[in-house]
């Protein structure tokens, strides 16, 4: 299957990879990238246009893009993965380093890391929501806990409506979990640049730190100002950073 995706602009080409309460749309306010690259955005499954997996189906989220890429036949291309979208961006440059020019991660999670007090306590919260029947209470939710304060009621209606249609995506299908990839951050020597935001959980800014002191030449930035999702939160100074970043290396 080839993931709904969006291909916008011209130049070299850029993977947007989403995040885990979101779907492609969240790359709509960073439409300025189009003017320098050629923007890729996919629906990873169960999200968005992306149907879940059949039931008894073997697949991967990082190599769903990289078949991607192969679908549109891009050889190379820099990739910027927020939050679980980060996390697949580091599979899809694990399994394929000679593919990928650049990485940047927007507070990005990270496979096999253990969830602090504060994630545990919302995720029990959501459990809760949704366990009841409450689906547009644990969208809401989502809205509020992942965007930091400076995001607008435009970005929180975005949040709310993209989370309410993964949340009708998932519960409508059986869940088929993907196939885990064994990232190896010693592998990834291509330029890479990690973001996290003060008004984020704990455990992202851990994420960041730890893959900081792992990724070889990685560069780590503290936003001040940003929770979990600063596209969301400031997108024309992301549009403004993620420019100059994925112009070098």
């Amino acid at each position: 299957m080839i993931l709904n995706h969006t291909v916008t602009g011209s130049g070299a080409p850029v993977v947007l990879i989403h995040s885990g309460v979101t779907d492609l749309r969240m790359w709509e306010p960073l439409a300025g990238l189009a003017e320098h690259f050629t923007l890729v955005a996919p629906d990873l499954r169960g999200f968005g246009q992306s149907p879940v997996p059949e039931a008894d189906e073997t697949w991967s989220n990082g190599r769903d893009v990289l078949a991607l890429m192969d679908h549109l036949e891009i050889e190379t291309a820099a990739v910027v993965g927020s939050s679980y979208g980060g996390r697949v961006a580091l599979e899809v440059a694990t399994l394929a380093p000679e593919r990928v020019r650049r990485l940047v991660l927007l507070c990005s999670a990270l496979a096999g890391t253990d969830p602090t007090e504060s994630v545990k306590a919302y995720g029990a919260k959501e459990e809760g929501l949704l366990e009841a029947g409450d689906v547009d209470g644990a969208s809401r939710l989502n809205a509020e806990t992942w965007l930091g304060p400076e995001a607008d009621k435009a970005a929180h209606d975005l949040v709310f409506d993209m989370q309410r249609r993964a949340f009708e995506v998932q519960m409508a299908a059986e869940e088929v979990e993907p196939t885990e990839v064994d990232v190896d951050l010693s592998r990834l020597t291509m330029p890479t640049t990690i973001y996290f935001g003060a008004h984020d959980f704990d455990y992202f800014e851990q994420i960041a730190r730890h893959l900081h002191e792992h990724i070889p030449g990685s560069e780590l930035v503290g936003l001040p100002w940003a929770g979990h999702m600063p596209a969301l939160e400031r997108p024309a100074e992301m549009t403004t950073r993620l420019t100059e970043a994925l112009s070098t290396g």
